[in-house]
């Protein structure tokens, strides 16, 4: 498999770019994405076994197990990277190692059910804050020490909008190409 094939694996729906321009109405579709996302994880990975749950989206990549509790981990890193924005002058996030997340037992071995149900309770308390949001709250940053950058929260929303997609896409897209 040559780096074109592997990128296209890895980035189903291309790499996150920050818009340019970002409006109401870009923030508005990004938070539907983002309010869309819990039941449109269950829906694709309904159905699907164990072994199914095991297989890796791309070499070297995740299972479709892990990118679910990912998804959990992830997200509920960032709302409460948004809480913390939007209640501290700019604060300095904590990262974490994703990676080394995703090989832990609650990601490569337990049922996708619990991520599941807590994607469905975060989505909602997240996107009731997000619908909350000023525009005022929407220029509020954080900074990550790892980037040495601030985020905006306005554009936070727009990567996350692409994180619940690109995450769908790997599933969606492995789905497609065995056949189930």
């Amino acid at each position: 498999m040559d780096d074109l094939e592997l990128d296209s694996l890895k980035y189903p729906i291309g790499k996150f770019s920050a818009p340019a321009d970002i409006d109401d109405e870009l923030i508005e579709s990004c938070i539907n994405d983002i309010a869309a996302f819990p039941a449109k994880l269950r829906n694709e990975v309904a159905g699907l076994s164990p072994s199914q749950l095991d297989t890796h989206y791309r070499p070297g990549g995740w299972t479709i197990r892990q990118v679910v509790h990912h998804c959990a981990d992830s997200h509920m890193n960032s709302w409460m990277r948004f809480k913390l924005a939007l209640t501290e002058d700019k604060p300095v996030i904590r990262p974490y190692y994703e990676d080394r997340w995703a090989e832990l037992p609650d990601s490569k071995i337990m049922d996708i059910e619990p991520a599941l149900l807590l994607l469905d309770a975060l989505h909602t308390k997240w996107v009731y804050l997000l619908r909350s949001l000023t525009n005022a709250d929407l220029s509020k940053v954080f900074i990550h020490p790892e980037h040495g950058k601030e985020y905006k929260l306005d554009v936070v929303i727009c990567l996350y909008a692409w994180h619940c997609n690109h995450h769908l896409a790997h599933i969606s897209s492995l789905r497609s190409q065995q056949g189930w």
